[in-house]
């Protein structure tokens, strides 16, 4: 059974996203589609990057992920289809899988193409999933692409004492999500004792590794699912708390030891 995964910004209470499911069923019966998430804030097109580079790696090779977040950027919009280290992405091209990759091979992503009549966003997303589904190639689906939309995504500011980083996303939970991998942190920490600066609060001087690792109601820091730097409060709402929104700046101080 054909595995296709599902990011976009329809919300839950239009029919957009059942409409979308619909028409990939009736071209493509043995399909299980699964819902990442349809509550991408509007036209969000790195909110859904995050998304997708959070989930993609977690399932099986051969899946088929679209992302339809700010699908009507341009007049002549277009959606296109590539494989990536042995999944497939379908999608508007408008810069979201640029934010989500850095080693997409552009020589190898195509527009997918229908028939005038039937050249709407549902009927394309849906045509290319049908030809995947029934193992083509991706050639098939319609020309090269001849200009792929990149976007340059907001970099935290670095210098040898301190990281200036975003606030990229807060989940449900009010949890908050900073522009700061795992990796990335580790390579400018240096071993480094550090502050975790927000709005007059007292800096954290620690990453934990679960939620309870603090008392109830205490602000942590840790690495999320995705491998990102979060601030949270055990069994609290960290944005609301802390006043902290999307887009505002967090500011890491290296100690020297």
């Amino acid at each position: 059974m054909q595995i296709v995964t599902l990011i976009t910004d329809f919300g839950q209470t239009d029919y957009y996203c059942a409409l979308l499911k619909g028409t990939i069923l009736n071209l493509s019966s043995d399909i299980q589609i699964v819902d990442v998430s349809n509550d991408i804030d509007t036209h969000d097109i790195r909110q859904a990057a995050y998304f997708l580079s959070a989930v993609c790696k977690k399932f099986p090779q051969g899946t088929i992920h679209i992302v339809a977040v700010n699908n009507y950027y341009d007049p002549d919009f277009e959606i296109i289809l590539f494989e990536y280290k042995g999944h497939y992405f379908i999608g508007p091209n408008n810069g979201v899988f640029s934010l989500a990759f850095d080693s997409v091979d552009e020589d190898a992503i195509y527009k997918i193409l229908v028939d005038d009549g039937k050249a709407d966003l549902f009927n394309i997303i849906a045509h290319g999933v049908s030809l995947i589904s029934q193992q083509m190639t991706i050639t098939e689906v319609g020309p090269p692409l001849n200009n792929y939309v990149k976007k340059i995504d907001i970099q935290p500011v670095v210098t040898s004492e301190e990281i200036r980083a975003t606030i990229i996303h807060i989940d449900k939970f009010e949890n908050v999500i900073i522009n700061v991998h795992r990796e990335f942190f580790e390579y400018i920490q240096k071993g480094r004792l550090f502050e975790i600066f927000f709005k007059y609060y007292d800096p954290v001087r620690e990453i934990s590794n679960t939620y309870a690792d603090v008392a109830v109601g205490e602000v942590v820091c840790l690495f999320n699912s995705a491998n990102y730097l979060e601030i949270a409060i055990n069994l609290g709402k960290a944005a609301s708390q802390l006043h902290l929104m999307k887009d505002e700046t967090i500011q890491i101080k290296f100690l020297d030891s």
